[in-house]
């Protein structure tokens, strides 16, 4: 089966996660930074202060909403990843399938059941440590109560918001959108916390789930950065392994060399002496075939 690693998807997803919650937090507090603009225009009679305002908001959400994104995009792959991982662990048995590592993020109403599912599916099959599965109740529950919390306060912003005079005339106009600020921070207060509880036991369940699965698929791969052993060509039960290289074999041993085969008793090669002629054929001279004599010690040194 195949596998993927997850960890350096997992360091990626929990910083976009990260991001994404400390993005959240700050765009949840801006109720502040609104209150003081607003009274400023109050006291100035500054409709442009208002405006700031309002595109400071927009400003404060971008962020936000390019963080979320990536976050997105990084978490579904890597829950398919660990999801696949589940196939290749023996002993898994998740219930649900790899499909449904993206679709439960995607498909509304399913994302507020099929990713906690998929989840304790990854903690319990990866980990195999029971006591751990709180945290996934810890991240459902608060990550339901950021989702459904958002919402309700997004509306019922908007509904402040629409019965506004655009445009403010007097203290009494100016003063309503100091009291939409300061109306709009205690109900941001709810999902705001609840997003910050989510983000972190997301982030751990994340990081515990990788080290779980990296640890396992790395005994399951040769410690020697080598050439494992290929599809079809198994190293038989006999046949040696090269130390230090597991999975590879070791190579044949040469053949053996036959010996060569020795001289007849009493017979030595003739060696050709030191100084003495080449032989020659004829009649005239040494046979080819003939051995040569050594000279005797102590000859002369011709001149």
């Amino acid at each position: 089966m195949p596998t993927y690693g997850v960890r350096g998807l997992a360091v990626a997803g929990a910083a976009a996660v990260g991001a994404a919650t400390l993005c959240y937090l700050l765009t949840a507090l801006f109720p502040l930074v609104g209150v003081r603009m607003a009274r400023s225009a109050a006291e100035q009679l500054d409709r442009d202060v208002l405006l700031g305002a309002v595109l400071a908001e927009v400003l404060f959400s971008v962020p936000y909403l390019l963080a979320l994104l990536t976050a997105a995009t990084l978490v579904v792959i890597w829950t398919w990843r660990a999801r696949k991982n589940l196939d290749a662990f023996p002993g898994a048995v998740p219930n649900l399938g790899p499909a449904w590592a993206i679709v439960g993020w995607l498909v509304p109403l399913a994302n507020l059941v099929v990713p906690a599912r998929v989840l304790a599916d990854l903690l319990r099959n990866s980990v195999w440590r029971r006591r751990q599965s709180w945290l996934v109740g810890v991240w459902w529950a608060s990550w339901l109560v950021f989702l459904i919390g958002d919402r309700f306060v997004a509306r019922a912003e908007q509904q402040r918001y629409d019965r506004l005079t655009e445009l403010p005339r007097n203290d009494a106009e100016f003063g309503t959108y100091v009291r939409h600020y300061e109306d709009a921070l205690g109900p941001r207060l709810v999902p705001a916390a609840a997003c910050l509880v989510a983000g972190i036991a997301f982030v751990v369940l994340i990081r515990r789930i990788s080290a779980a699965q990296q640890d396992r698929l790395s005994r399951a791969v040769p410690a020697w950065p080598g050439q494992p052993v290929r599809p079809g060509h198994p190293v038989q039960p006999d046949q040696p392994v090269r130390p230090g290289h597991p999975g590879r074999p070791a190579p044949a041993a040469p053949p053996p060399v036959a010996p060569t085969p020795a001289a007849p008793a009493g017979f030595a090669p003739a060696a050709p002496a030191f100084g003495a002629a080449a032989p020659r054929d004829g009649a005239g001279g040494a046979s080819a075939t003939s051995p040569q004599v050594p000279p005797a010690p102590g000859g002369t040194i011709g001149a």
